[in-house]
Formats: C-alpha cells, structure tokens, sequence
C-alpha cells in the first residue's frame, strides 16, 4: 500500500519538466544566463581571498547570517528586523510557496515571469492566474488591477525576466496598495532599473521585496539570497521556516565585505545600463530585429525565423546567449546578457558579420 502511494506520487512528480537551466558550452563568452561579467574577476578573487581570513569551515556560521544582515540593513537603509536572508532568491521563494501557498490559494502574475517561480508553481499544484504581455512587451496595469480579486498572492519580478518590462513607478505603487493578499516583489535585477518599491514595506504589512547580490555584485555562484518585509514576517520565517544556517561561511563573508564596497557594484551596474543602451541601439540599427527596451542587465530581441541559426551560429564564434523560442506572442526570441565592453563589443561585431 506504502509503496504503491509513493511511486503514484513519484510518477507525477517525473512528469514535470522542472527549471531548465540553460546549456553549457566552453570556450564562450557566457551571455546567456543574466551574470554580471562587467563586474572585475580580480576585485572579487581578492574579496574572496580577504574573507577566507574571517572564517573556519570547521565552525556552523553561528551568528553569521545576523551579520550580513546588519551589512544589508546599511546598503539598503531599512532596519535589519526587517530583513531576511536565503541561499539565493530563489530558495526564498520556494519556503513562501512552500509554507503559504496551496492548490485553494491562485497566484496573480505575468505572463511569462521567472522561470524558477513558474516551475515551482506547478510542483506544488498551485494554480495561477497569468496577465500575458502585449505586443510590446509591456504589461496593462488594468488588466492585473481588475482580476486582482481573484488572487490570494500576486507575484510579479520587476524588471520582468524575460522582458526587461517594469511598469512606472505610480502604477506598481497602485497595484500593491489596491492587492489585499499577499505581495511578492522579486527586484533580483533592481540594480540596473529606475526605482524600487522597497520603503512601502515600512508601511504595507503584506509585502514582501525580494533581492539578491547573484547580479549586480556578480556573486551568482554563492548564492546569497535575502527579502525585506515586516517585522512579524521576519521573525517567524527566520525562526520557525527557515533552515538554521541557510548561507555557508565563504558566502556570508564574501557577501559582507562586497556590500561595505557598494561604491564599485553602482559604478559598476551604471555602466551595465550604458552598455545596453548601446546594445539596443545597435540592434536596433540593423533594422531585422525588434528590440525590446529593458530596465535589466539583459536585452530581449526578436530574430523570427532567424533565430535558431543565428544562436547556433554564434556558438560556433564562441559566444553563447539565451534561445528563448516564443516569448508572449512572439516567435523566434533571444535574449543576450550585457556583459563587460569588450563582451559586448564582440557579440555585436559578431552579429552584423552573420548578417553580411
């Protein structure tokens, strides 16, 4: 009886795709999964190097995790009871869906959003209510707005990933006040964008902003995840929810001493915005594609009938970019990561040479 109850269970479970990380190829210049390569390879080498002197691997990181948040607690200027951490963003969101999310709550989102939030949605049986992007690739605040009733949980990652879509400020602001169930704000690529909403969690009880240091300080392989929300919020999920060490010693190190040089991660993220405005502009220049503004570190184009040659093509001239296939209702979509300069430099020159 046990035994036929698991393998139901596992049976259904091996029929989900699950998050599709993307493919690894070497020898390329890596543009297809949104790291941050503008950030100096150097400067975080000696980073790591200084935080192995904090630390004994030997020893549980005992009061680490209340460390880095007194560090995060100054870079974003709210109060450190008001901050939680994770290992990476996205384990945040799992233990939400996890522990507040069922088959009888719908969740209100877009239409595509993160992937990761959409496959865990289906993990869980959680039903979702999407508001698909326009021919634009813009989202109808209306449209969220008047289904929002519907909803027991609106997600939304703003800037958007795949797009680069976030909405004005004013209508954000409105949607969150106006939903009256629980609000998750994934602002992983808020750096690179033109605001974010996190003061409104001083004033909004059911808010929760979520952040990340994997892109704008370039530490996506530690994985150091953490949300702001309210105090009541904080205490139970780090208390009762999450795991007692969720960040290893290095990444709590690591990410202390990278947030106490936020100076270098800002310069560092406006030249990231520099670097796509040349990278839209140049696509955009060469009149096949319809390029897609984005207020992330990534920009998404449309190549139609193209698209799967001129990913193949570039994977053979060694650069390697996100194949999205149909992105809303928009078949034949790539998205190319804006690297460092001469990243950027390249991917374009070898863009215009499959065109000639």
């Amino acid at each position: 009886m046990k035994k036929d109850w698991f393998a139901k269970e596992l049976e259904k479970y091996s029929k989900l795709t699950g998050y599709k990380k993307p493919e690894k190829h070497s020898n390329v210049i890596k543009l297809d999964s949104n790291e941050n390569y503008a950030v100096s390879d150097d400067f975080l080498r000696k980073m790591i190097n200084d935080a192995k002197e904090n630390m004994d691997v030997r020893e549980y990181p005992l009061g680490g995790t209340e460390r880095l948040v007194q560090d995060i607690s100054k870079y974003i200027g709210m109060p450190k009871e008001m901050i939680g951490v994770g290992n990476g963003s996205d384990q945040i969101i799992d233990l939400f869906l996890s522990n507040f999310a069922s088959k009888e709550t719908k969740i209100l989102t877009s239409d595509p959003t993160f992937g990761f939030f959409e496959e865990r949605c289906k993990l869980y049986s959680i039903p979702t209510l999407k508001i698909p992007f326009d021919k634009s690739m813009t989202l109808n605040l209306e449209k969220f707005l008047s289904n929002s009733k519907k909803a027991s949980i609106l997600y939304l990652d703003t800037p958007n990933n795949p797009t680069g879509f976030q909405f004005e400020k004013r209508d954000l602001e409105r949607l969150i006040r106006e939903f009256k169930g629980l609000v998750i704000i994934d602002e992983a690529y808020v750096e690179f964008s033109d605001y974010s909403v996190v003061e409104m969690v001083k004033k909004i009880n059911n808010l929760i902003v979520l952040r990340t240091l994997s892109k704008s300080f370039g530490l996506a392989g530690l994985r150091v995840g953490y949300f702001v929300a309210n105090a009541q919020i904080i205490d139970t999920f780090t208390r009762v929810i999450q795991y007692p060490y969720p960040l290893n010693t290095l990444a709590i190190e690591v990410g202390i001493l990278t947030l106490r040089q936020s100076k270098y991660f800002t310069d560092v993220a406006n030249l990231v915005k520099k670097e796509r405005s040349r990278i839209i502009a140049n696509l955009q220049q060469m009149k096949i594609f319809e390029v897609f503004d984005s207020k992330a570190n990534f920009v998404l184009f449309v190549a139609g009938g193209s698209s799967q040659r001129i990913y193949k093509a570039l994977i053979e001239q060694g650069i390697s970019i996100k194949n999205l296939g149909k992105v809303g209702s928009h078949e034949g979509c790539l998205r190319v990561t804006v690297g460092s300069q001469d990243m950027n430099s390249k991917f374009l020159t070898a863009i215009r040479d499959l065109l000639n």
